[in-house]
């Protein structure tokens, strides 16, 4: 019996499984965070296809995502960077990324986590959305917007509200499954 879910995976692999296994799910581990803002960050302009398809060279040249690391890259790092044709090679966004990162570990240390600081944007806990098709899901929200401006006032860059709103998704902030997909019972039903 076929499963009812999302339009979005398009029966591509690598999308199904994320949609399957990780979209909408709470994340509070801060690594995590840390991944999906790149990625995020990385997919302006592109396919989250694309960057799924990348994901496992981008874990693999950039330490796994360790912000304290990333942090520390210099410019003989972000030149191997642009040679890997395994990951998206654009300087704005490497040199982002390691931007980002130390702003990341700013975070972390105001907050005691970036999880904590992130999460108040939602007030704590995901919000449960109730779309019937994929066409009602916002590109933004002003929950979205709060978070892009906050980031932005802390010197991120790539965090526009749109990304945010990505972000919010990828990070279980929101659940965005549409009613009638399986995962949207299972995803509200987790615990935060």
């Amino acid at each position: 019996m076929e499963k009812n879910t999302c339009s979005w995976p398009n029966s591509k692999p690598l999308d199904v499984i994320y949609h399957d296994t990780e979209w909408g799910v709470p994340v509070h581990d801060d690594r995590k965070l840390f991944e999906f803002m790149v990625l995020d960050a990385f997919q302006a302009g592109l396919s989250w296809s694309t960057i799924l398809k990348k994901r496992e060279n981008f874990r693999k040249v950039l330490d796994n995502f360790d912000a304290a690391i990333i942090a520390r890259y210099d410019e003989d790092k972000v030149q191997q960077l642009l040679q890997d044709a395994g990951i998206i090679r654009n300087r704005l966004k490497i040199r982002a990324t390691i931007s980002n990162a130390q702003h990341f570990l700013g975070i972390q240390n105001e907050f005691g986590s970036f999880d904590s600081y992130i999460w108040q944007f939602v007030g704590g806990k995901p919000k449960q959305n109730q779309w019937k098709s994929m066409e009602e899901i916002p590109v933004s929200t002003a929950e979205s917007d709060a978070m892009s401006k906050s980031l932005k006032e802390k010197g991120f860059k790539f965090v526009g509200t749109t990304i945010c709103y990505a972000f919010m998704q990828a990070a279980g902030m929101v659940n965005d499954h549409t009613i009638n997909c399986f995962r949207y019972k299972e995803v509200q039903e987790l615990k935060c």
